[in-house]
């Protein structure tokens, strides 16, 4: 147990610890983008470490780590070689357990992304699989299966990986000649795990125990609703939906009910840990189904505790568009019992400032203000929310890397600039006017693993700290309400009534959010000066692309 002091009134407010995961906000922190300790140009865990005060003074409860385990890197460590240490290019388990112990020091949880879907070709699993015989137990940790036609030259079935091309790779036999196929949903490189092996769970058991036992406080799940195919590998209607879409159509690969039964058995494990000492390990999962309701299957009170809501992200910069989306979250996700998981960003997607932007308006600011709006709508509802790093700072997407520098495995496999994610992973700029931006503690002319951009300089967290009306400020001055009032964090929404292109919401008692999505300014729905406003906010009027807080005691403001 611990208390809040109420924002308002001063009262403290006391909170069960264990539910922490229900209303936290949750800070992503890409490793190799954050902060490096070494001057090698990429960012690494004594990085992470030196920026836990930093998180700690904007007020996240908690940190998610990208892949830190050892990789050869070929999709940035979601190939992973082993589940259970540190890359030497990240630290070593010793920098991680000196990291646990600051991050309790300051009452920071964190978060490791896990990979169950597939892992590395360097895995030795994998290496063994290739040295096997076909049919051997050891190639039945994989889908390896014959290929079809009268030599077998053509894959075993017509699916395409996500990241472009086929989704099967060919072997070649001890002996020298073509051999069976194995199945790779994203590139060669990454072959998946065939999770219908019992070994494979007993694998990931022990993981999952290795870092429990060193303090972590849950995980994120990768492709969480991947793991199980389809039993019969039969071809797809559409097979290069997942490609066209860079999402998980197949509903032959993805989506399996079986996945299920992994999630209440992962529940199970860390419920052990949680009867130990009464605080809940969290499960989070990414999981991109087609609906709300598809969703909800995956948060059941005995499965995960949180799956990230994608669909906020995915919305049009449109009222009615993000209205229908929260409702249809609120409706059917929250009515499991857990809380909906609210996420703008992450790693994989175009930052909001480029992606909220309009062609033509370049340098007009719409981008950030549209971001500044939708960010203190997302503090607003009810649940939990994650912030990817430099959300905080307004970076927007970096759109004109050269190709030669550019390290996304979809630019590799496909040569299209379309989607690709270096653009949102470019290293975070700390201080200076000039590459390297403090990112890096190595000499002047030291170069982070992709090129900043001379504009970063605008975006430097010591220009961030000090100017009042930044993104930090907004974002700290709206955590901190956040964690104060007791209207925000877990709870219900009630829709008000506005005029069109305008939302608005109650949370608790008489705390009002609204957000105008147009561009001209509108009557605010309450009277008075807003508690926080994503932009200059007078009295009555909400500007456009404008998100502003009250207090009200009106029931219908």
């Amino acid at each position: 147990m611990h208390n809040r002091r109420h924002a308002q009134t001063g009262q403290r407010v006391t909170i069960d610890m264990h539910r922490w995961w229900r209303d936290a906000v949750i800070y992503q922190v890409y490793v190799r983008s954050f902060l490096d300790s070494t001057g090698d140009g990429i960012g690494d865990l004594a990085g992470v470490r030196a920026g836990l005060p930093y998180l700690k003074k904007l007020g996240v409860d908690g940190v998610w780590l990208s892949p830190f385990y050892p990789s050869p890197q070929h999709d940035h460590g979601y190939d992973v070689a082993d589940y259970c240490d540190v890359d030497p290019v990240f630290g070593d388990l010793s920098e991680f357990d000196l990291l646990m112990t600051d991050a309790r020091r300051l009452g920071i949880k964190v978060l490791l992304d896990i990979v169950p879907n597939h892992c590395s070709e360097e895995h030795p699993w994998f290496q063994e699989a290739l040295v096997a015989a076909p049919g051997s137990e050891t190639r039945a940790r994989f889908h390896f299966a014959d290929g079809r036609g009268p030599d077998g030259s053509e894959p075993p079935n017509n699916w395409h990986s996500m990241f472009g091309g086929p989704a099967w790779s060919r072997v070649t036999e001890q002996d020298g000649t073509p051999g069976q196929w194995y199945l790779h949903m994203f590139t060669p490189e990454q072959p998946d795990l065939n999770w219908r092996n019992p070994e494979v769970g007993a694998h990931f058991d022990h993981a999952l125990r290795f870092w429990l036992d060193r303090g972590v406080d849950g995980f994120r799940i990768d492709v969480a609703a991947g793991l199980y195919k389809h039993p019969e590998l039969p071809d797809s209607p559409d097979p290069e939906a997942d490609a066209r879409t860079r999402d998980s159509v197949n509903p032959l690969a993805w989506n399996q009910p079986e996945v299920h039964d992994v999630w209440r058995h992962w529940r199970s494990v860390c419920e052990e840990y949680t009867a130990r000492d009464g605080q809940e390990r969290l499960l989070v999962g990414e999981v991109s189904v087609p609906t709300a309701r598809e969703h909800a299957l995956y948060v059941r009170h005995d499965e995960l505790h949180q799956a990230f809501f994608f669909d906020l992200l995915s919305a049009p910069w449109n009222a009615d568009a993000f209205r229908k989306v929260i409702s249809h979250a609120m409706q059917d996700i929250a009515g499991t019992g857990s809380t909906v998981t609210w996420v703008l960003n992450n790693h994989d997607q175009v930052r909001t400032v480029t992606r909220y932007g309009e062609l033509g308006t370049e340098g007009s600011g719409l981008g950030a203000a549209r971001a500044r709006a939708a960010a203190l709508l997302m503090l607003a509802l009810p649940g939990a929310a994650y912030i990817y790093q430099g959300e905080e700072l307004g970076l927007p997407e970096v759109v004109d890397l050269p190709d030669d520098v550019l390290t996304d495995p979809i630019f590799r496999r496909t040569g299209s600039r379309a989607r690709i994610r270096d653009g949102c992973r470019v290293p975070l700029p700390w201080s200076g006017h000039a590459s390297p931006f403090g990112f890096t503690s190595g000499a002047e002319s030291a170069k982070p693993w992709l090129p900043q951009p001379a504009y970063f300089a605008e975006y430097a967290t010591d220009r961030a700290l000090a100017d009042t009306h930044s993104f930090w400020h907004l974002y700290r001055d709206g955590l901190q309400l956040r964690a104060g009032l007791p209207q925000l964090g877990e709870g219900a929404l009630r829709w008000l009534d506005t005029q069109p292109g305008v939302l608005a919401f109650v949370r608790g008692d008489g705390l009002v959010c609204a957000v105008n999505f147009g561009t001209a300014p509108t009557p605010a729905p309450v009277s008075g000066t807003p508690l926080l406003s994503s932009g200059p906010c007078a009295p009555g009027v909400l500007p456009g692309s404008t998100a502003a807080w009250w207090i009200s005691d009106c029931t219908n403001p």
